[in-house]
């Protein structure tokens, strides 16, 4: 399930808007829910969940990939991310990160501009390989 043209975005899309619906975002107001499609079919989800130590709140992607490993592990393929108004909405900085960690360059990403492998939202990116070095 590589193609772009054989996932249904907007069915993923739904299923980040049914998970930004249990975010926990009592301070900011900001509820954000994540969802990706994982190499092996399953879908996994996430939300952001805000702490009273502003700092310590997790991203809804840090949700997402807890999920995927607590659900078998695997490889992220597709990803999507809406805001409070279920509108699409791009991972912070961090987030690419992490989320390059477990899907890689490939990966696809629904943006507003379109769907994009994660190698264009984090070029040059640091991961696993280059501690083997």
């Amino acid at each position: 399930m590589t193609q772009e043209t054989t996932v249904d975005w907007a069915a993923l899309r739904e299923e980040a808007r049914a998970a930004m619906s249990r975010a926990y975002a009592p301070y900011s107001g900001y509820p954000v829910g994540v969802a990706a499609l994982v190499d092996d079919g399953r879908t996994v989800t996430g939300c952001n969940v805000e702490n009273a130590s502003y700092g310590i709140g997790l991203c809804a992607e840090c949700g997402l990939v807890s999920q995927l490993q607590n659900s078998g592990g695997g490889r992220l393929t597709h990803f999507t991310c809406v805001d409070g108004r279920g509108e699409i909405l791009v991972p912070c900085g961090r987030c690419r990160q992490l989320l390059y960690e477990f899907g890689g360059p490939r990966m696809l990403l629904e943006t507003p501009e379109g769907i994009l492998p994660l190698s264009a939202m984090l070029p040059q990116a640091f991961g696993p390989d280059h501690l083997a070095k």
